[in-house]
């Protein structure tokens, strides 16, 4: 029989707060940390309201032999994995080196670095470009760097799955685990909050040009009108069971108990979408039914089409309003790479608390959907078990079911 993989560390970088404590205390409360573009000049852009991380300092937190080869992103990622490592209670300097993997999501790389490199070769010449360039903006520099900074030689990787990256990185990890390497660090970080991360995302169409940023992202509602994006994520420690046991580690957040992906189909196909497909195939491969599951985190988009269908799914699998349903990244924005990472550590953490926290800025669901959305103040519930849903651009959909240690 398998042993289980659980988490036994979270490292939090977000919006709303720096580390899993403020996090959670900020997410309870219905704390946003939505609002307008600081990190560079929006006003000739539509949408100006992101999700920053305003109050990290990278130098208290990053070496500073590191600072000119890192980005933003890759700054917080190595933070968060620290954090991560120091709340499983893991000494990586005293395992054996290819013992731990690392396996992250990435959306585009550190863009913000990749901007400011290719500026300087337009405007000043290729003098001028840094040599770091050649790595720092690279879609897997958080995987490398997290690896190279603790001496891990185990199994790495990268998922390039947007916002459904987060879970199919704890995926990756898991099987890792499975095949028997005592522990992954996995999860998401992202930053894309600057010109070059910003336009694409504008082309898509879906992204909220509202100025308010009480009403820019309202997933569900009847009002919606698109995402606000946001910078960070979290980084998680999966570990066997077993092996977290034997070396008496202080807590096991909970278990990873499924995991499915799919793709949409293309358009036109007459198929339907694949987002309940892959929540299907979650729970059968935790050997749950619909009837399990207490709480379901959302993918959330906040554009009208993408809502419907993912409520359709919701209540397809479990009926109407049969199962409450939460997205709190309406604090945080989507967090591309990191979104479905931090969804995830604060699944963990609402199991492990018996509370789920709130849809913010969402006063009702609309009717249409039929789904319970918990707004307005955190829910005491008892939670066993989550499902937490995940959607990338360009079709792709994940699920993860997590259940509660003990």
């Amino acid at each position: 029989m398998t042993t289980p993989t659980v988490v036994t560390g979270l490292g939090v970088a977000a919006p709303n707060g720096l580390g899993t404590d403020e996090y959670w205390k900020a997410t309870l409360a219905g704390q946003s940390g939505l609002g307008p573009v600081t990190r560079f000049d929006a006003a000739q852009y539509p949408s100006r309201i992101a999700g920053e991380v305003s109050d990290y300092v990278a130098e208290e937190h990053i070496p500073s032999r590191l600072m000119p080869q890192t980005d933003h992103m890759t700054r917080l990622a190595l933070t968060a994995a620290d954090w991560a490592l120091r709340d499983a209670g893991i000494d990586t300097s005293v395992l054996p080196e290819y013992g731990i993997g690392v396996v992250t999501s990435a959306s585009g790389g550190a863009v913000e670095f990749g901007q400011r490199e290719l500026q300087n070769l337009w405007s000043k010449g290729k003098e001028y470009v840094s040599a770091y360039q050649s790595f720092a903006w690279f879609y897997a520099v958080n995987t490398g760097q997290i690896s190279i900074r603790h001496k891990l030689r185990g199994p790495s990787g990268v998922l390039l799955t947007e916002q459904a990256g987060g879970i199919d990185a704890i995926g990756q990890a898991r099987r890792h685990v499975r095949k028997g390497f005592p522990a992954v660090i996995t999860g998401g970080v992202d930053a894309a909050v600057c010109p070059w991360g910003w336009v694409p995302q504008i082309a898509t169409g879906r992204m909220s040009t509202v100025d308010d940023p009480r009403r820019a992202y309202l997933p569900f509602a009847a009002d919606a009108g698109g995402y606000v994006p946001g910078e960070g994520g979290a980084i998680l420690i999966a570990e066997d069971e077993r092996s977290a046991r034997e070396r008496g580690a202080e807590r096991i957040y909970g278990e990873i108990a499924g995991y499915a992906a799919t793709l949409d189909p293309a358009p036109g196909s007459g198929r339907p979408p694949g987002l309940r497909k892959a929540a299907e195939n979650a729970l059968a491969d935790a050997g749950l039914t619909p009837a399990d599951i207490d709480v379901v985190f959302a993918d959330a988009s906040g554009v009208p089409d993408l809502d419907r269908t993912e409520a359709q799914a919701l209540t397809g699998l479990f009926g109407p309003r049969a199962v409450p349903v939460t997205a709190p990244k309406t604090m945080t924005g989507r967090l591309l790479a990191g979104g479905a990472a931090l969804d995830t550590a604060t699944a963990l953490l609402a199991l492990r608390d018996g509370v789920i926290p709130p849809t913010a800025h969402v006063s009702e669901a609309d009717p249409a959907h039929g789904i319970d959305l918990v707004t307005g103040e955190a829910r005491e519930a008892r939670l066993r078990t989550a499902l937490v849903l995940a959607r990338g651009h360009g079709g792709f959909n994940a699920a993860l079911v997590v259940r509660r240690a003990g």
